[in-house]
């Protein structure tokens, strides 16, 4: 009896390591939208961004386009040899919308969010630091922000009270006058 059980043990194991091999050569498929770690992002309506440009000085560049929309628009990037960045910050800052950069999964995540209802243009620098000594890499987003269909809704008029009209009672004064005797 005890024979018995160790070979269904080892036949299961073996089932299973078959089927998990089977997946395993499977494509990995890439996130093409922000993963959302947090809960609480929302993604835009449009969010176009180009391959990342490499000048010959080793600074990057993007193009992004996105729709102000109150949603973001991502950048995933990785380490010239793969990982994500030890450390960054952005300098200088996005004039027009706000950015947000954290570590997910083995990449560096850059997300831009435009101010609600702007259109034009937006830039801003990522400084990437890649840790144990390395320099730092300079990734600038360039953002062609869209507010087509985009509609803020209007404050409530205040309307100011109207002054109620005051009465003003005049105070009669007396004047007693005494007589000498």
């Amino acid at each position: 009896m005890r024979l018995r059980g160790s070979a269904i043990t080892l036949g299961s194991a073996l089932v299973v390591s078959l089927l998990l091999s089977g997946c395993a050569q499977q494509p990995i498929v890439q996130r093409s939208v922000a993963p959302n770690p947090f809960g609480y992002q929302r993604t835009s309506a449009v969010c176009h961004v180009s391959a990342v440009k490499k000048a010959a000085d080793g600074t990057m560049s993007v193009d992004m386009t996105v729709r102000s929309d109150d949603g973001l628009c991502s950048i995933a990037i990785q380490k010239p040899m793969g990982g994500n960045y030890a450390s960054f910050g952005v300098s200088p800052a996005p004039t027009h919308g706000k950015a947000f950069l954290y570590n997910y999964d083995g990449k560096t995540y850059v997300d831009y969010t435009p101010a609600t209802a702007y259109a034009g243009t937006d830039s801003f620098t990522a400084e990437l630091i890649p840790g144990g000594g390395q320099k730092r890499e300079h990734l600038t987003i360039h953002a062609t922000v869209d507010a087509t269909g985009v509609v803020v809704p209007k404050p409530p008029a205040v309307v100011a009270p109207t002054p109620t009209k005051t009465t003003t009672k005049k105070a009669t004064v007396r004047h007693t006058v005494r007589r000498k005797k």
